[in-house]
């Protein structure tokens, strides 16, 4: 038997199940394995013996359960990586899991009870060949004042970046996302946490959809003249939709490039529609009546989205990418996609995943019928040069897949 150099503490409350756990981490060649019927026998061991590479944490436990431990855990800094294990259902497993990562420590996996050596064996493996890589702690915070960011309006350093959208199953590009980037002089690109927040604030909304709109439509006329004839959307505050004006101010900027409302498509993010005035109903009414898609934002996210499907005249169901991260690995994921999917073939309005990074994640996504999709696989945002350059790479590459 090949030792492994790993030092593995067993949090167990059940005696026999905490020896079938010792055994099965000898059996897999473990260096040193401790054991520990609680938290506070377990948090002695971490002090009187130093570090550990992995801690295997039972859930359920009498007095400090095996949550309150990863607490500890993560504050001390004793402990490389977690396996959570448990009887409890696969949900409960599943968001204590979810927990490891936001208390500052480092998942490594989940096993049901009882324990079978080979899933232990994949995780162990899984620890000695990957880099563990904790949650980057967080950085201070950077702020900017409202003159500082308009300033950064009027001088252009807020940049409008865009993202293709792709045709899964031809390749082809369909349209891409407006997305604002600040390129600021000394703080170099700055998070658009920081500056929109700020621009909601003091009333800049409409200032930066308006040059946003304008850089886009220009996009379109270039991409156009190169033999691409690409839909643009653009982001809308749902703040926004109660301006009396909008949409006559939207009409005079595609009028002044040439343009039907069908050239844009406005994505609204749904969190944002708790409440959905006179005003707000009309306006998306006379958008889709201009020709205008409009898109749900982040579906998934919030809280009234099937209601809002229902009530609101939108054309387009954008689904977080949370799930296009996630599915492969997770079934509930995959069954949301599966029904959102099937949700908008019923209700007449196309769906885009949002969030692809990975071949396997296009691929299964093709499989399970997703027509439409955006991601770091295809392409990340970019000024609008490079992206009229990618367009003729891109469709190059497109020919042959």
């Amino acid at each position: 038997m090949q030792v492994v150099p790993l030092r593995v503490l067993v949090l167990e409350g059940h005696i026999l199940q905490q020896a079938v756990a010792v055994n099965l981490l000898k059996q897999a060649g473990c260096q040193e394995v401790f054991g520990a019927t609680n938290s506070v026998q377990a948090l002695d061991a971490l002090y009187r013996t130093g570090p550990v590479d992995i801690a295997l944490c039972d859930l359920h436990m009498d007095g400090i359960d095996g949550l309150e431990f990863l607490h500890h855990a993560a504050r001390s800094g004793l402990v490389g990586s977690v396996i959570i294990t448990s009887s409890f259902t696969e949900d409960v497993r599943r968001a204590a899991q979810q927990l490891v990562p936001l208390l500052g420590g480092a998942l490594l996996g989940g096993l049901a009870k009882p324990l079978q050596f080979c899933a232990l064996e994949v995780l162990l493996k899984k620890h000695l060949n990957e880099p563990v890589i904790k949650p980057a702690a967080r950085q201070p915070s950077i702020s900017a004042g409202v003159d500082e960011v308009r300033s950064a309006i009027q001088s252009q350093q807020l940049e409008t970046y865009f993202q293709p959208k792709i045709n899964l199953l031809k390749g082809g590009v369909i349209g891409v996302e407006a997305l604002t980037r600040w390129n600021h002089p000394t703080k170099g690109v700055v998070s658009p946490a920081v500056f929109m927040p700020v621009i909601e604030s003091c009333g800049l909304l409409n200032d930066l959809f308006f040059a946003q709109l304008n850089h886009g439509l220009d996009l379109r006329r270039q991409a156009l003249s190169q033999g691409y004839l690409l839909n643009i959307a653009f982001n809308l505050h749902p703040m926004q939709l109660s301006n009396p004006d909008l949409v006559s101010n939207i009409k005079s900027v595609l009028l002044g490039h040439g343009l039907l409302g069908s050239a844009i498509t406005l994505e609204v993010t749904e969190s944002g529609l708790l409440e959905v005035s006179t005003i707000c109903l009309e306006n998306l009414v006379r958008l889709r009546m201009m020709g205008c898609r409009l898109s749900i934002d982040d579906f998934g996210v919030g809280f009234s989205s099937l209601q809002r499907l229902c009530q609101l005249p939108f054309n387009e169901i954008k689904l977080d990418g949370e799930f296009a991260q996630r599915f492969c690995e997770e079934p509930r994921y995959r069954a949301v996609i599966n029904s959102t999917l099937a949700l908008g073939e019923a209700l007449g309005v196309s769906v885009v995943i949002e969030g692809i990074e990975k071949q396997e994640q296009y691929q299964q996504l093709i499989d399970l019928g997703c027509a439409q999709g955006q991601g770091y696989l295809f392409a990340k945002p970019m000024t609008k040069q490079d992206l009229l350059v990618w367009l003729d790479t891109w469709d190059a590459h497109a020919k042959v897949i």
